[in-house]
């Protein structure tokens, strides 16, 4: 599969403990990346990328995602800037609206999230670039904030969407665009149309997440992921059934890892689900090599 990288999530049930041990161990594998999680409650974006990169040497840690009422957006380019310092070439920022109920939860929902993200996207961007940056926007107020230390190759900054308008405004402000589990080859080709309508150029990139489990007994592969697609089935708006997933045996697993970059994917960044999950990313990894 070539030019397309495969990643792992570091999912937010697992104990950070663990993180830098499986960072580690992914790595060795040969795995491209591994994303972080952000959700309230549970890890904190930065932390969980500052550990797992300081823990390898050469995987590219992404954050997915931050959310952005949850983060001044001077405060968040200073800590991406400190990470891409030390660990240039390896870090992608993801930054999205964030759960709704969650914001309401700890106080921070913006009048208006299509406005906040736009400005926390493109006011990160400036400041990573080490630009002086003046913005009296709906949602972000900025009076000549500028890094001192801004990293001498800026890491990508990618929008976690799913909305139609998020999209367009992902392809308009961000370096790429991260899409959320269950989204399967035909999402793919509505969300390139999406963001190219917003502006996206050849070099915007396209991150997929997907829920993932290996094995070759289909009903158990079936059991282990119904409560997850279930659920997520319902927050998408669509049948469980229609809920994408990698999954099955390592050959048709990745078989689906080619059909979503097929459809656009440059990154897919699997969720595993199911016991030993570095031993399912590794028949992953191995079958899309053939």
């Amino acid at each position: 599969m070539t030019n397309l990288r495969i990643g792992v999530m570091y999912a937010r049930d697992w104990d950070p403990a663990g993180l830098p041990g499986f960072a580690r161990q992914a790595e060795a594998l040969g795995v491209d990346d591994l994303w972080v999680v952000e959700d309230l409650g549970w890890n904190g974006g930065v932390s969980a990328a500052a550990v797992a990169l300081g823990a390898t040497e050469r995987l590219r840690v992404g954050i997915g995602i931050a959310p952005a009422p949850l983060r001044s957006p001077a405060l968040l380019a200073m800590e991406l800037a400190t990470l891409a310092r030390v660990f240039p070439g390896r870090l992608v920022a993801g930054i999205g609206h964030g759960v709704r109920e969650w914001m309401v939860q700890v106080g921070v929902a913006p009048r208006s999230p299509l406005a906040l993200l736009e400005e926390t996207i493109t006011s990160v961007r400036a400041l990573l670039r080490g630009e002086k940056v003046e913005l009296e926007g709906r949602e972000v107020r900025l009076d000549g904030v500028q890094l001192v230390h801004p990293p001498a190759e800026p890491p990508p900054v990618v929008a976690g969407v799913v909305r139609p308008r998020s999209l367009e405004l992902s392809g308009r402000v961000a370096d790429g665009t991260l899409i959320a589990e269950g989204h399967g080859p035909q999402d793919l080709e509505n969300t390139r149309a999406l963001i190219a309508k917003g502006g996206a150029g050849a070099d915007h990139t396209l991150n997929v997440f997907a829920f993932c489990c290996v094995g070759d007994d289909p009903d158990e592969v079936a059991r282990t992921l119904h409560p997850h697609t279930e659920g997520h089935g319902a927050w998408l708006g669509r049948p469980q059934q229609e809920v994408f997933t990698v999954s099955g045996s390592a050959p048709r697993a990745a078989e689906q890892i080619g059909a979503l970059q097929a459809s656009g994917a440059d990154t897919v960044v699997l969720r595993i689900f199911g016991p030993e999950p570095l031993r399912q990313l590794e028949a992953v990894l191995r079958a899309a090599e053939h």
